[in-house]
């Protein structure tokens, strides 16, 4: 597994890279990534790309915010990232910073599944579901 040294809250970092085999649709440059911690409770991270470094997003590990989220994760997919239970799985969905956390809002439609243990990751498309691509992180 390969690290990258970026800068985090705290100063420079050394940080494990997620490889990225498909991408992310419309940004080549995340296929190698890596997450920094935004809080201390380590649910939101910054995804920033180790390829282009203006390339970042802001992530969340949907559990606070969406306690029952479970997508359905496919053996294919699980097999294309060398995950043999898909419990091992880290869910990660992206969101969209608004003006406050009441104004933020998560894509739990294509979540970033990630191999804990290999660090391979692929972003889901979940075709078969009602799921939003804008769900507000704090209810309303």
């Amino acid at each position: 597994m390969s690290t990258a040294t970026v800068q985090g809250p705290s100063g420079e970092q050394e940080l494990p890279v997620l490889e990225l085999a498909e991408g992310l649709p419309g940004l080549p440059g995340m296929s190698r990534c890596v997450l920094v911690q935004l809080d201390d409770e380590g649910v939101l991270f910054r995804m920033q790309s180790v390829i282009d470094t203006d390339l970042k997003l802001v992530v969340a590990a949907p559990t606070l915010f969406f306690g029952d989220y479970s997508p359905e994760i496919d053996e294919d997919t699980a097999a294309s990232i060398g995950l043999s239970d898909t419990a091992d799985a880290l869910l990660l969905v992206v969101v969209t910073v608004g003006a406050s956390l009441a104004d933020s809002t998560a894509n739990l439609l294509a979540p970033i599944v990630v191999n804990a243990a290999t660090r391979q990751a692929v972003q889901v498309l979940q075709l078969e579901s009602d799921l939003p691509v804008q769900a507000p992180l704090v209810p309303a």
